[in-house]
């Protein structure tokens, strides 16, 4: 059944519209209904529709009990669920309705602009609305980064010489699920040895040798909320200058997690981390932001941590903090942490340990 309903009507009246028309997954998950791409929400200031085609109505029926069902169906001139959004617009007099504009195809937008009320594109706004976490979300939230932490532990146990970075990625999904995750936040991250040094490199083939980089970013989609971890361990002692960029990193880590607190502007966050790899002699070779926000979106959500962020930081804001250094055919170092700030100060809900990770060599494990 729907949620935040109260939330987003006050959302409505903030922004002077009329009604909403809500078509995205993530704002379906974040108010707790039906998420098909056959359902769609038209939300007015003092009532809500689930609009749906026949293949979803008697799920609708069994589980939606706050917004009013309405099917829609060829009678509505063969113009879809926009038949249905017109007629309820003008049967309530609406003059105006926002849209999620990242949702829209162009051929859309011209349908509804002959729907005759003033269309508003959203985008901002609409992360805006999710930005803050209540109690409920952050509850969840520490529940899913707690099962990723469970899994880096069980996956380690397993790693050794020989092993490919296929074969990580399938024992991170293979915990996930049985953990009761949905499914991954995002496709994981495995990077070995030089390929570590690709941000966002792929699992391949290539298997583990000793004292190189094993690093792991990966996350998981559990009651709505997305988890997101890297940690990079070793088999054997990593070579001298690997083991330098870890602790300049894992120095920067800390300092951007100290300096997320209420009333810090985004790009200041980042500048603390930035400023430990740019004094080390490194700061070409940090490629990207220090971290994004975090919660139910199926992409990034607010605040974007980066050199040009504007969001001021306020108590109920949970982001990435992850800074790299990647050596082009050496290595890479990332150390990620979900982090949320309460009582005004910036709190990792990871527990895993940051410290160097280095496995035996002679350790082979059978799942």
């Amino acid at each position: 059944m729907a949620k935040r309903l109260g939330k987003l009507q006050t959302f409505l009246q903030e922004q002077k519209l009329d009604a909403l028309l809500i078509k995205s997954k993530t704002m379906k998950k974040y108010m707790d209904t039906l998420t098909g791409s056959g359902c769609q929400i038209l939300l007015m200031k003092d009532r809500g529709f689930l609009i749906v085609d026949g293949r979803y109505l008697v799920e609708a029926n069994e589980r939606e009990h706050e917004l009013q069902i309405v099917q829609h169906k060829p009678h509505t001139g063969g113009n879809g669920y926009l038949g249905v959004v017109e007629e309820l617009l003008h049967k309530h007099s609406c003059k105006s309705m926002g849209v999620e504009s990242s949702q829209l195809l162009v051929k859309e937008y011209w349908r509804m602009e002959a729907l005759g009320v003033d269309i508003r594109l959203l985008d901002e706004e609409i992360h805006m609305l999710r930005i803050c976490k209540d109690e409920e979300e952050q509850r969840l939230m520490q529940e899913a980064v707690d099962i990723t932490d469970d899994i880096y532990q069980r996956v380690i146990h397993h790693l050794h010489i020989g092993m490919s970075e296929y074969e990580i990625s399938a024992l991170l999904q293979y915990y996930a699920i049985s953990a009761g995750a949905a499914q991954m936040s995002f496709e994981t991250i495995v990077g070995t040895g030089e390929r570590s040094a690709l941000p966002h490199g792929r699992p391949t083939g290539r298997k583990i040798r000793a004292h190189e980089p094993i690093l792991m970013d990966f996350g998981i989609q559990y009651k709505n909320y997305q988890s997101d971890m890297t940690r990079v361990c070793f088999i054997g002692k990593p070579k001298p200058e690997i083991a330098n960029i870890y602790h300049i990193v894992l120095e920067a880590q800390l300092a951007g997690i100290r300096a997320m607190k209420q009333g810090a502007v985004a790009c200041e966050v980042d500048n603390a981390a930035r400023a430990v790899i740019t004094r080390a002699g490194y700061g070409e070779y940090f490629t990207h932001g220090l971290g994004h926000g975090l919660g139910i979106g199926d992409g990034c959500e607010y605040p974007i941590l980066n050199e040009t962020g504007t969001v001021v930081l306020q108590n109920g804001m949970m982001m990435s903090c992850e800074p790299g250094i990647y050596l082009p055919g050496i290595g890479g170092i990332r150390i990620e942490d979900d982090v949320v700030i309460r009582d005004g100060i910036g709190v990792a809900m990871n527990k895993t340990s940051k410290e160097l990770l280095i496995l035996k060599e002679d350790a082979v494990h059978e799942v």
